[in-house]
């Protein structure tokens, strides 16, 4: 298993330096947003192209660091339909793109489940829903030409809210195409925090989507209040033995980004998780 964080982790720095940052460290892979870790080129809509793609997958591997997955976080739900446009576009740009940079995966969320709810207080989950099948297809479809896999990220204040409708939309758009991003801390409910009951999320959620997964975030949590607090690996409640010991039963081999790091606590946190592989 590879273990990576976010490249953004180490700032937003020029792109020698970033990967300078990263270089040495014991880290097998980064999830790379473009535009949140490089500061010294225009990386917005229309700037890229394969050589530029190229340019910056050299350095990384030149580092010693490989691009696991481009994070493309768009919000496909926007309720404007002229940002939702521009944002699907972005998203089908890093598509087109992705192996350029020596990845095949390009992941995203997957907006707030509440984002019609003003709008429609009785049909706002439905509302949601159907926008999201709509984008999702449309870039499964982009997907499709180019040979490369999305990762969609459930997120339980999301519009892909839990396991249950991580698998409809997976039935409802039929793409091979299409994967799971699956960060446990970020599907789990709040109200999950004895082991048995976190035992029980996990083996529903492997059963359900396990072998859709194409990546996985990790990170821990503690509820204070009702509220669910993400930290760092190791410092809360999480049971991350479990979890990655019921990850490679399903899935040997995936990458495992972590999350919630600071740059000063890389080595730290990378030492717990390989301590439990």
């Amino acid at each position: 298993m590879g273990i990576g964080t976010l490249a953004h982790t180490v700032g937003h720095l020029p792109l020698k330096e970033l990967t300078a940052k990263l270089s040495g460290r014991g880290i097998d892979f980064v999830q790379l947003a473009l535009s949140k870790a490089i500061s010294d080129y225009d990386l917005s809509l229309g700037k890229l192209s394969p050589a530029l793609a190229n340019h910056i997958g050299e350095q990384f591997h030149r580092a010693g660091v490989r691009i696991g997955v481009l994070g493309c976080y768009i919000n496909p739900i926007h309720p404007d339909p002229q940002q939702r446009r521009y944002e699907i576009d972005r998203f089908k740009e890093h598509l087109r793109y992705a192996r350029d940079f020596g990845t095949s995966i390009v992941a995203t969320e997957t907006g707030d489940l509440t984002t019609y709810l003003a709008e429609d207080a009785n049909g706002y989950e439905a509302k949601g829903w159907s926008i999201l099948k709509q984008t999702v297809e449309e870039l499964a479809e982009e997907a499709e030409r180019w040979g490369v896999h999305i990762g969609l990220e459930p997120v339980v204040t999301h519009t892909l809210s839990s396991t249950e409708k991580m698998a409809q939309i997976l039935a409802e758009v039929p793409s091979s195409t299409l994967g799971v991003v699956f960060d446990p801390v970020n599907l789990i409910p709040p109200t999950v925090v004895e082991p048995r009951d976190q035992e029980a999320f996990l083996d529903h959620a492997f059963a359900t989507f396990g072998s859709r997964i194409v990546l996985t975030h990790l990170k821990d949590y503690v509820v204070d209040n009702g509220r669910k607090n993400e930290i760092e690996s190791g410092k809360g409640i999480f049971e991350t033995a479990s979890f990655l010991a019921k990850l490679h039963s399903n899935k040997p081999g995936v990458d495992i980004s972590l999350e919630r790091l600071q740059d000063h606590t890389i080595e730290e946190t990378f030492s717990y998780v390989r301590s439990l592989l």
